[in-house]
């Protein structure tokens, strides 16, 4: 049926423990497979490059859940197709995480009553890397852990000296091309990590605040405006009406007084302002918020800074030297002294953005910072969308990316921190200002200085595609491995990491994009499909779950539960599920081999092969084709359970099953089923390698003694089809089912043996009676054989002697009085669903309860009278 069975195989042995135990086999299998060297990537090769990165992580990361899950995607993808042939590369590696390494090392530096600026840069740089060689990167060791089929030689760093040169030699490139540039802008500032922060960095929760309305000027030129933030009014510098608004016509162009100040402020016309919410008049505080910044910029208002890089008050006057928040108080008690609070609105509810790394309050502010002008390049990075040289799957994700692309504005790259990639700028004693590229020298002399801040992390993580593979050099690795197969991450970092790396490979790899596929998934969630927090204390540390289950285990789950683009529900049952699979998997193999599945030898000829095998056979090329399109869609949920049923359902409860009358039976017909059974587990095991590799990897190489699925063949499907093979077995299976359900519906212990008599003689299924009585417990019928019950399933008739098994008296008197229990429970439904008061007054969870109820009630009574009819009278 395939390549790989046609080859000559070692003997195997059949040697399996009884049991299998994840813990004492997984470790040694990863190390073997490391030191073979199988996950490595070689650039001279000839075969077909497949390239994915992984999403490096954070140098101060350990594996979560999301890690667990994005991960066991991208090593499904990469196996199988090195086991296709390919000449895979899955890059690994880690980001040096800026704000959150430099938090890690100053809190370390707090226990010992220092802080950086006590260490100076160069010494507090030297401490973090200190700190990265002993304590950073123990996620690399959880990956292997999960089984990483990453080529650990190739591993990178952010900041190693590679990936050093290239951020330099693309800030260089970027600033001569004037898409660098440095300007005063509105940023999110942190007042505790004392830094410019990216969007992605900004967390948004509903925190409880208060709304004050206030009045600016007096008499007819008094206007009222509303905020959530008092203590930035020191800092206004003008009021916005829309210019539409009638209520304020006579107020535009206007001085109005600006309370607690000796400055007064004009009111002018802007379209930004919505006339519908609050009072239609918006106070601008242009060093302060975002959109007051535009609309500063509109009419050229003055931006006056209140707040230092601690968010305390600088202003002069009675509130200089408080925190904002000690001002936000004082500042409206002053203004309620005054006569100027027209309303207060506490608790206030509403969405404020909070450093994602301390937690604190981030503050808009006003900044000189580094920008890249992102225009054309995000341009690009629509643009290869647009025309189909790169693919979102799944696709109705593309509009949230047009969306972000197409409405960017200027990245802020700079971050007031020491660790990190340093600005490559220097100035000059006489205001000279100077890009320094990775080959030229810094300038010499006395007052050059270079510029303090460091980048952003995802500007180098944004270089990541091309950067790991040696560039700027045009390296044989960049050449044979760029651009990416397919790029696998979370959709909520499509705006950030994703966007990013697009448009940096479109500009420094001559309009080629980084990958030719982005795949996208959702979030892991818990059972109940909860956002996973701290807070809700329903985080799960994957590490356990693999410790109790086994990585396949947590690897299956996460894999069962991926539908493209969609958030991942994951609870502790599911998992235990899995290793059951697993177990079931192991149990079924070591029957096979114990019974003497071989993969020795080719496939008998189909004319010597029972129904059976042929239906198995069928069955086993049609799943090969599915799993296989499956893959190419990115349906990795669907392909898991597609494996999963197939495995557990049609080889090990079925084919397994129908086939032990012919293992005991001997002879020919048990040495084809033998090879069959053979066949079927070689391919199917191979199929579930890349999601369970552990397990697969030791019932593989055990069945038929070669070196390691890893580097196995990848089943192909070989066109051999059998329908009418699978419509006798679909109806050996109907009969069995219908009898298994009567005997449950009856009582039957399920080792209760029971004479009956199978009118099969003359139909294909006469070669099956031996199987099915055998898995019915059905004895011969013998001289005193009395019908007592007679199923008629699928165009066959079934007929049981019960009359020594079953008291019919008795369990008719059972039925009889479940069935008058299960009427009554309809009357009572029906008698409240038909009381027009009582559906006036009850909830409707109480409502929809009762109709549960009469739902159940009609199903128990449609199965106690099948049940009643189907005994025979006393």
């Amino acid at each position: 049926m395939t390549e790989n069975s046609q080859q000559p195989q070692p003997a195997p042995t059949t040697e399996l423990p009884t049991q299998y135990a994840p813990a004492e086999v997984e470790g040694k299998l990863y190390e073997r497979w490391v030191e073979r060297g199988y996950f490595e990537a070689d650039a001279k090769s000839e075969k077909p490059p497949y390239t994915v990165v992984i999403p490096p992580p954070n140098v101060t990361g350990s594996l979560h859940l999301g890690h667990a899950f994005e991960h066991t995607l991208i090593d499904a993808l990469t196996r199988r197709k090195r086991m296709q042939g390919y000449e895979t590369l899955w890059q690994p590696g880690m980001d040096h995480a800026g704000i959150a390494t430099q938090n890690v090392v100053e809190r370390e530096l707090a226990k010992e009553r220092k802080s950086r600026h006590d260490l100076g840069r160069e010494a507090f740089v030297e401490r973090v890397w200190q700190w990265k060689a002993e304590s950073g990167g123990q996620i690399s060791g959880q990956m292997r852990r999960l089984g990483d089929a990453v080529a650990w030689s190739r591993e990178r760093f952010t900041m190693d000296e590679g990936l050093s040169q290239a951020v330099q030699t693309i800030f260089k490139r970027l600033y001569d091309d004037e898409l660098i540039y440095r300007a005063e802008r509105i940023i999110n500032w942190c007042p505790r990590c004392l830094t410019a922060i990216s969007d992605i960095e900004v967390e948004y929760q509903d925190d409880d605040g208060e709304l004050v309305s206030m009045k600016y000027g007096d008499g007819d030129d008094t206007i009222v405006v509303a905020t959530t933030r008092a203590e930035t009014m020191l800092g206004d510098t003008a009021v916005a009406v829309h210019p539409e608004d009638e209520r304020y016509k006579h107020l535009i162009g206007k001085q109005v007084k600006l309370p607690l100040t000796d400055r007064s402020i004009p009111v002018v016309a802007d379209e930004h302002v919505d006339p519908e919410f609050g009072t239609g008049a918006v106070k601008v505080t242009p060093a302060h918020d975002p959109n007051d910044f535009e609309i500063g910029q509109r009419h050229d208002l003055p931006a006056i800074a209140v707040m230092d890089e601690h968010a305390v008050i600088t202003a002069h006057g009675p509130f200089q030297g408080l925190d904002r928040l000690e001002a936000r108080s004082a500042i409206v008690a002053a203004l309620r002294a005054e006569g100027r609070i027209v309303a207060e609105k506490r608790p206030y509810v509403h969405s404020v953005g909070h450093c994602s790394r301390c937690k604190t309050t981030i503050e808009p502010r006003l900044s000189m910072q580094w920008w890249v002008k992102v225009g054309p390049l995000a341009k690009a990075a629509g643009d290869a969308v647009r025309d189909g040289k790169v693919k979102i799957h799944p696709q109705e994700m593309e509009k949230r990316y047009f969306d972000w692309v197409d409405n960017l504005h200027d990245w802020c790259i700079s971050r007031q921190l020491w660790w990190g990639h340093r600005i490559p700028v220097w100035y000059g004693p006489n205001g000279e200002v100077v890009c320094v590229g990775p080959d030229e020298e810094a300038p010499a002399g006395e007052g050059w200085t270079q510029d303090n801040d460091v980048l952003d992390t995802w500007f180098s993580s944004g270089l990541w595609p091309f950067s790991t593979l040696g560039w700027p050099e045009r390296t044989e690795s960049l050449a044979k491995f760029y651009p990416n197969s397919v790029l696998v991450t979370g959709y909520d970092i499509l705006f950030f990491w994703v966007a990013r790396m697009m448009m940096f490979g479109l500009y420094a790899m001559d309009g080629t994009p980084p990958f030719h596929t982005i795949a996208l998934h959702g979030m892991v969630r818990d059972q109940n499909g909860k956002k996973m927090s701290k807070s809700f204390g329903n985080v799960v540390n994957p590490l356990d779950w693999m410790d109790k289950y086994g990585s396949d285990a947590l690897r299956f789950t996460l894999a069962r539960g991926a539908n493209p683009g969609v958030d991942v529900p994951i609870g502790e049952d599911w998992v235990q599920g899995s290793r059951n699979f697993a177990n079931k998997i192991w149990n079924a193999t070591r029957f096979a081999l114990m019974n003497g599945a071989t993969v020795e030898g080719p496939l008998p000829d189909a004319s010597r092969m029972s129904s059976t095998d042929r239906w198995i056979l069928s069955r086993l090329n049609s799943v090969v084709a599915e799993v296989d399109a499956y893959y190419e869609d990115y349906q990795f949920a669907k392909l898991s359970d597609a494996l999963f049923h197939f495995a557990w359902d049609e080889v090990f409860d079925w084919y397994v099953e129908l086939s032990k009358t012919t293992f005991q039976a001997g002879g020919e017909a048990a040495e084809v089923s033998k090879r069959v059974l053979g066949e079927v587990l070689d391919v199917t095991l191979r199929l579930l390698h890349p999601v369970v590799p552990f397990v697969t990897e030791t019932l593989w190489t055990t069945l038929t003694g070669g070196e390691s699925v890893v580097i196995a063949e990848w089943p192909a499907d070989s066109g051999f089809r059998d329908a009418d093979a699978e419509r006798e077995i679909e109806t050996v299976q109907s009969v069995i089912t219908e009898v298994r359900r009567f005997r449950a519906d009856q009582g039957l212990q399920p080792g209760q043996r029971v004479p009956a008599r199978l009118t099969l003689a003359g139909s294909p299924l006469a070669a099956h009676e031996a199987a099915v009585r055998q898995l019915l417990r059905l004895q011969p019928e013998g001289d005193a054989f009395q019908a007592t019950a007679t199923l008629p399933v699928a165009g066959f008739e079934v007929a049981l002697d019960l009359s020594g098994v079953i008291d019919f008296a008795a369990e008719r008197k059972r039925l009889a009085k479940d069935l008058a229990a299960a009427e009554k429970e309809k009357a009572q439904a029906n008698a409240k669903l038909g009381n027009e008061a009582f559906l006036a007054k009850a909830p409707d969870n109480v409502v929809d309860k009762i109709r549960g109820r009469l739902t159940k009630a009609d199903e128990d009574i449609t199965r106690i009278q099948s049940q009643l009819e189907k005994l025979p009278q006393a």
